[in-house]
């Protein structure tokens, strides 16, 4: 029987009405895993490529077919954003089904959310902080809701296997699991994944079931691709540079003559176009936004732009969402990550990719949003160096930004290559966290139990029985948990304030943010007070702070002509890959044309192959910039030249990664070039204890809750799960 044959009357009823001409691949590969086996499954494809139907078409024909005594499927999103958009399509597709679907998020309608708990059937979509909240404030609903719960769809899983958010959601999953007595099946949907064997295993986790991963054949796709250079000359110009490649962010003026042309090219580019620009930053978006509203004002040209961030208010940011699914309205939206993620948006006619994307993945992610619905993707990418002509080193003139973003087309367009994603297998922040949600939901437990507990929860499954005991012990130190009369743990004093605080079931560091209201109207957020008279841009716009209310956290505003700038304090969090350094490598020692290269940035490619030539970096382990200061170039990883920074420190020799993105380190050494060298090849041939490394003493991996672990334990997290000297031993030996 066809696929489509076996689908719910409505669901066939809803394909003709659509016009459909027919099941795309991978939605008939999901029908035949769901109706004709009993294994998870993970659909990682493109953007646009069917995979949200894919999940949902036959799991809605299960429901239908056979009713479940509670909710039957939950579907499981990282963003209200994305829950809000799914809504509104399902509605559709479900207006004659009988299946009812319900949004469960704090903007949802409570409403709603009681006649659920009541009568609990149907479709939930949630996120896995208001999950959290069910399982641990209203358990026994709980129970009741997801007794009968058939399937659990997993939108973005890419997203939450590299965030600890991931391993909240499994944890969860597991806590709920063991609370009703049912596994439900796991569908995941992906659209970039390097390790396809990484994301079944982590689907898996707690469920003892196999993971189908369907491959389908959606035939050889065509790619436009065109990078564009442009150049600030300067003899000495003071400029902000997040990773060392001479790329400009905030020029504080935009009177230098690349900069100029950048804009106006942009500004023609994008001139009657549906378009995304990306960024890598906020302030960037807002920048390079302002510019192009200025130039289409002194043009006459309509007012198409818009900001789309984290930091913008919702409100516009749904405004700016429901504008570009519009087909008649050509708009132009400077965006971060917020648009990576598979929100509907329309058809695009191109992307635009300010500077080099940080990851694969990234790049990815940012190719999938155009060329939807059976256009040709079409993906520019722009940059604006400032060259010094009074470099003092050999390295100065290298932009290497430049050179990966070379190599991140290459890996992705010809090797279809993504970052594997590192597992988080000593989190003991959300051990923490985890401890503190069981025994809240819980009540009273021996540390028998509680460790009985959460250590058998799939990803704390790596954590020993001694650092959770180190763990406990530490908490009842600073008061977080108690022991009763009866031996027991409960939740202790200092411990009530975290738990019962609105910002407990979010595991991710969230910065304190300044409401932005222009009036009653709600702009967006800011992370500093800026005085009155003071002005500064957000959601594309220019605005004069007007009064300040520091106590209630909002900043009232009055919009301005010109151009303002903006700045968010963030960490850069960014790593590269062994493979895509390598590849970084292999481009500067080829010839190899790249035909999406413009004509200007051809010879900006062949001067930096010259260069790096000419300084034997590319053979020669270290290279020598003055009579002390030394590159060590082992062509790694952003994990293992950490490992080689601190192996170094080890010798008393000191080193530094220059910027976060650097593919070399910066060493200050007393003899040659030859005998660091040795001394590194002989670092490598030792049983180095990476426990003896001299590490600062506040290391660890970025984390929320962090302060009420043991250092030694961050520490631990640090070594094991961000160091990796078996992958540098193996790339220099």
């Amino acid at each position: 029987m066809e696929a489509f044959d076996r689908l719910a009357p409505f669901i066939q009823d809803f394909i003709y009405q659509e016009k459909w001409d027919e099941l795309r691949g991978i939605q008939v590969a999901a029908c035949e895993v769901i109706f004709d086996s009993d294994d998870n499954l993970l659909l990682s494809s493109g953007t646009a490529s069917g995979k949200t139907e894919a999940a949902f078409l036959p799991v809605l024909t299960e429901l239908y077919n056979n009713p479940s005594k509670s909710v039957g499927i939950m579907y499981i999103s990282p963003l209200k954003a994305l829950i809000n958009d799914q809504f509104k399509r399902l509605e559709q597709l479900l207006i004659d089904s009988n299946i009812p679907v319900c949004k469960w998020h704090g903007d949802a309608s409570q409403t709603k959310k009681n006649e659920l708990i009541k009568n609990p059937e149907g479709l939930i979509q949630i996120t896995p902080e208001s999950l959290e909240s069910l399982l641990t404030n209203k358990r026994g609903a709980c129970l009741q809701m997801f007794s009968d719960l058939r399937f659990v769809i997993i939108d973005e899983v890419h997203h939450f296997m590299r965030d600890a958010r991931g391993v909240q959601l499994l944890c969860v999953l597991e806590r709920l699991q063991k609370l009703t007595g049912i596994v439900p099946r796991r569908i995941g949907l992906s659209a970039t994944m390097g390790d396809i064997t990484m994301a079944q295993t982590w689907l898996n986790t707690g469920t003892n079931r196999a993971c189908a991963a369907p491959v389908t054949d959606e035939g050889k796709k065509r790619v436009r691709l065109h990078v564009e250079r442009f150049v600030n000359y300067a003899e000495k110009r003071e400029t902000e540079e997040r990773d060392g490649s001479g790329n400009v962010v905030n020029v504080g003026a935009s009177g230098a003559i690349g900069d100029r042309e950048h804009f106006e090219y942009l500004f023609k580019a994008t001139l009657d176009k549906k378009t995304i620009i990306f960024t890598n930053s906020r302030e960037e978006t807002e920048f390079i936004l302002a510019n192009l509203r200025e130039i289409a004002i002194k043009n006459k040209s309509p007012d198409v732009y818009r900001v789309h961030h984290g930091n913008v208010s919702a409100l516009l940011r749904e405004t700016t969402e429901d504008e570009m699914k519009a087909d008649d309205e050509k708009i132009v939206t400077g965006a971060t990550v917020t648009l990576e993620l598979g929100i509907d948006i329309g058809s695009l006619d191109q992307a635009v990719q300010a500077g080099a994307p940080l990851t694969v993945s990234a790049f990815a992610q940012r190719l999938g949003r155009c060329g939807r619905r059976g256009q040709i993707p079409q993906l520019l990418f722009t940059f604006v160096e400032n060259l010094r002509v009074d470099a003092a080193d050999t390295l100065g003139p290298i932009n290497w930004e430049f050179i990966r973003l070379i190599a991140i087309i290459e890996k992705y367009t010809k090797e279809q290559w993504i970052e594997p994603i590192y597992p988080h297998n000593h989190a003991y922040n959300l051990l923490y966290h985890q401890t503190m949600s069981y025994l809240k939901s819980n009540g009273e437990l021996s540390s028998a139990a509680l460790a009985s507990a959460v250590l058998s929860l799939g990803p704390f499954r790596h954590i020993p029985q001694e650092d959770y005991k180190k763990l406990l012990t530490h908490l009842l130190n600073i008061d977080h948990l108690e022991r009763t009369e009866r031996d027991g743990l409960i939740i202790g004093r200092e411990g009530e304030k975290i738990v019962n605080s609105h910002k407990f079931l979010t595991v991710f560091l969230a910065t304190e943010y300044l409401l932005v209201k222009d009036e009653n109207r709600t702009i967006g957020t800011v992370d500093k007070v800026y005085p009155v008279g003071v002005r500064f841009a957000l959601a594309g716009q220019s605005w004069e702070t007007v009064d300040v209310n520091e106590q209630s956290k909002v900043i009232f505003v009055k919009k301005v002509p010109g151009i303002s700038l903006v700045d968010w304090d963030v960490d850069f969090d960014v790593e590269l890959h062994t493979i895509l350094v390598q590849k970084i490598r292999s481009i500067l020692k080829s010839d190899e044309p790249y035909p999406y290269l413009s004509e200007r940035c051809v010879p900006r490619l062949e001067e930096i192959r010259f260069i790096t030539r000419g300084s034997g970096l590319l053979e020669n382990l270290v290279t020598p910039l003055s009579d002390k200061k030394f590159a060590v170039f082992p062509w790694v990883g952003t994990r293992q030249l950490f490992t080689l920074h601190y192996a170094l420190l080890h010798k008393g020799i000191k080193s530094k990664l220059p910027w976060i993105s650097c593919v070399y380190l910066e060493v200050i050494y007393n003899g040659t070039a030859q005998e660091l060298t040795e001394l590194i090849i002989d670092i490598m041939h030792s049983d180095l204890d990476l426990y003896d490394l001299p590490l600062p003493d506040n290391i660890q991996v970025r984390g929320k809750y962090n302060e009420f672990v043991p250092t030694d334990l961050l520490r631990k997290q640090f070594i094991e799960d961000y160091l990796d000297l078996e992958g540098l031993k193996a790339e220099l030996l």
